[in-house]
């Protein structure tokens, strides 16, 4: 913009929002609910609030994750995959607070990944992760989600 334009208090007109990219800002201001995700993603996503929430206070989160999910093995394979998604995340996982319904960024993307190794679905499993995560980490991620996914059948 020329200088004389600047002084004179003119700003570069920008062309309006579409319907389509105002519809797309307000769904991801808007956060998705636990509910929304199978039973495995939000049980784990319990577990992975309930580990952070022990990690915080210093204390061993499996005596109470195994009361919680109803099992030792269960308790064992969500603590190896929260290992495994805090190893390979690029950043600090953003949980939500234990008793809130509503989830993170982080929390929307791992219910999803989990959803989709629960259906088999590798495709959909890649597709939640892509741009987040190197694809040569994405095989530890899929193989603990399997492992939580059998637990739980198991279990049922």
């Amino acid at each position: 913009m020329p200088l004389a334009q600047q002084k004179r208090g003119f700003m570069p007109q920008h062309r309006p929002s579409s319907a389509t990219t105002r519809n797309i800002i307000a769904a991801l201001a808007v956060p998705p609910r636990i509910e929304t995700l199978g039973p495995v993603a939000g049980r784990f996503l319990h577990a992975l609030r309930l580990i952070a929430l022990h990690e915080r206070m210093g204390r061993d989160p499996v005596p109470e994750l195994a009361i919680r999910l109803g099992s030792v093995a269960i308790a064992a394979k969500a603590l190896i995959l929260a290992q495994t998604i805090s190893a390979a995340w690029p950043e600090n996982i953003h949980v939500s607070r234990f008793c809130c319904r509503l989830l993170s960024h982080d929390e929307a993307t791992i219910g999803a990944f989990i959803d989709a190794a629960f259906h088999g679905n590798r495709a959909g499993f890649e597709d939640a992760l892509a741009g987040l995560i190197r694809p040569e980490r994405m095989h530890r991620l899929w193989e603990g989600a399997l492992a939580l996914t059998a637990a739980e059948l198991r279990a049922a």
